[in-house]
């Protein structure tokens, strides 16, 4: 792991989907879809739509599939578990199946037409979705491989911002990490 850099298996910023802050979410997918036309087709598709400051260009958040899908329904901010239980949060009490769907139920959550949703929330503005990013979220080009599965370990993230000095230059991928140590890693094991 110490001989694979983070810059050896990064996506460049200038191949993934970005938007500027003052998009839609519209204009994101918009991006997203663009962005994968254009990707090599033998990687994997991008998951995620990068948020941009309008006059430096920096990168100021991220759009995940979840952010995407959780926006549809803006019922959802009810309970979310930042506000409902800040201090230990929703998924660690491990509700059944039946207290799920109550909720579902008594929120009336997903109960309006896709076309409804989808066009209400095509207006919604890429900031008040987008996840801001924390320091574990972004690791150095010249990083090994192994410190950057510890952080996508450790915070749980689907994916890393890369920097070289103060710029962002990439995005490192947890599915290009998968395929790295265990689909080509395994084809190595065999072959010897």
């Amino acid at each position: 792991m110490k001989s694979i850099l983070v810059k050896d298996l990064m996506v460049s910023l200038s191949e993934y989907a970005t938007v500027h802050e003052g998009a839609t979410l519209s204009d994101a997918l918009d991006a997203l879809e663009k962005a994968q036309e254009q990707f090599d087709k033998s990687k994997y598709r991008h998951r995620a739509i990068l948020v941009c400051d309008k006059k430096t260009n920096k990168v100021i958040g991220k759009l995940s599939q979840l952010d995407v899908i959780r926006s549809l329904e803006p019922k959802y901010e009810q309970f979310t578990e930042e506000k409902a239980f800040p201090q230990i949060g929703m998924s660690h009490f491990g509700f059944s199946p039946q207290f799920m769907k109550g909720i579902l139920e008594q929120y009336e959550l997903w109960y309006e037409p896709v076309k409804d949703i989808c066009g209400k929330a095509g207006k919604q503005k890429v900031t008040e979705l987008m996840h801001t990013l924390t320091p574990g979220e972004y690791v150095k080009e010249d990083a090994n491989l192994g410190v950057a599965i510890h952080q996508l370990i450790m915070g749980h993230h689907q994916s890393l911002l890369v920097t070289k000095g103060e710029d962002i230059v990439g995005i490192l991928r947890l599915t290009d990490v998968f395929k790295k140590i265990c689909i080509d890693g395994r084809k190595m094991h065999q072959t010897q």
